[in-house]
């Protein structure tokens, strides 16, 4: 019996979203918040995530055809699963390089998870892009206020491998789920040629959307990975409240796509657009500036209820622009922007390593800017050229 692809694959994105936010979570439990932090190899977990996330999408397709939606789903949960556990076993004070491997193989799990959900999905976001794009934001914020408050609860009560423990069972129930499912996959969709992607280069609106995409997917990650190490160096926060306040950035995620839906259809996506912008910009000079808790918390809220809207319209946006684009799938120049934004916060491990921690705001103060002289040059682009 076939399983409709849209109300459980949209669930999935609580998984999705629970297995990406882990390593923001988990590094405070690691000890990277303590005196001689080693910033380089907190930035070569974020790239072998990375990693795998990209290894993920070759990986896919072919596992799809030959055993099918179904399998893929389980397998990925499975795979998400068995990484876990081994990450409890290599925890420190066992070499980073175990880790690595270990965030490598999380990321091929998530990647592979991510792409399955995407094609269940596809169905019901060629009929409504913004709304199947903010139904799954909001599965995949409350994976990540999840993960953050479980990780939160536990801190002090119990050791980093049986937190992890405690994490790995998520997957293990999803994968449950299913495994007693039979899951289609919808028709082939159609993807860009080559000759399509590179002419997209050529077009200056692909250009800007996918710089766009670029530096929100930055912005976006680098914050949810480095906030709690940034709130515990520079204000003094304890681990336990910065992930507190982690977790009130997801909430706010949460609560702006929750309220995106339903004003979508009156304001404006102009207009919303940059008011989403201009509160994340605010809510980035708080966090720079703020030395206690209570201005912490407030740049977080800004943070997460500008940052809630952005991607939606903008997917929105460019799959008006550009018909071809899906979101989890090859889209010629906007996948360059996505693989870039995913490494974002392993390349601000790097950054810190030779600057200090504070630079980890910095680098989406200035990406914030970016998103808004983005967007007005985009505005600019479609009145001259009339689309």
């Amino acid at each position: 019996m076939s399983v409709p692809a849209g109300g459980k694959a949209l669930a999935g994105f609580l998984l999705s979203g629970f297995l990406m936010a882990l390593l923001g979570a988990i590094l405070p439990a690691w000890g990277y918040h303590r005196d001689v932090p080693d910033f380089t190899a907190v930035g070569n977990y974020f790239l072998s995530l990375a990693v795998g996330l990209v290894a993920a999408g070759g990986m896919a397709r072919p596992i799809m055809v030959r055993r099918g939606l179904s399998f893929l789903l389980v397998f990925a949960c499975v795979l998400s699963c068995v990484a876990l556990l081994f990450l409890a076993l290599v925890s420190p004070p066992a070499s980073s390089w175990w880790r690595v491997g270990g965030m490598l193989s999380l990321g091929v799990g998530a990647g592979l998870l991510n792409m399955a959900l995407f094609q269940a999905i596809s169905p019901t976001y060629q009929r409504d892009p913004a709304g199947a794009v903010n139904r799954g934001g909001i599965w995949y914020g409350l994976g990540c206020l999840t993960a953050t408050l479980l990780v939160a609860g536990t801190f002090y009560a119990y050791t980093v491998p049986a937190i992890l423990v405690f994490m790995a069972v998520v997957p293990a129930i999803f994968g449950g789920i299913y495994a007693k499912g039979a899951y289609v996959g919808p028709e082939e969709i159609a993807q860009p040629s080559l000759r399509q992607a590179l002419q997209d280069f050529r077009s200056p609106g692909a250009v800007l959307f996918a710089m766009l995409l670029f530096f929100q997917f930055g912005n976006e990650w680098s914050l949810a990975g480095w906030l709690p190490l940034l709130l515990i160096r520079r204000v003094g926060l304890s681990p336990k409240t910065a992930l507190l306040v982690l977790a009130l950035y997801w909430l706010c995620l949460l609560t702006g796509r929750l309220g995106a839906v339903a004003i979508l259809p009156r304001v404006r996506h102009g207009r919303l657009l940059m008011g989403s912008v201009l509160a994340a910009l605010f809510g980035c000079l708080l966090l720079y500036s703020t030395n206690n808790g209570f201005g912490a918390a407030s740049g977080a809220v800004f943070v997460g209820c500008g940052y809630a809207s952005i991607y939606p319209l903008v997917a929105e946006a460019i799959g008006r622009r550009f018909p071809y684009y899906h979101p989890g799938f090859f889209n010629g120049i906007f996948t360059v922007a996505l693989v870039g934004g995913l490494i974002a916060p392993a390349t601000l491990g790097y950054v810190a390593e030779a600057l200090g921690v504070g630079v980890v705001i910095g680098i989406p103060l200035i990406g914030t800017c970016m998103v808004m002289l983005l967007i007005l040059l985009i505005w600019l682009e479609s009145k001259v050229t009339g689309r």
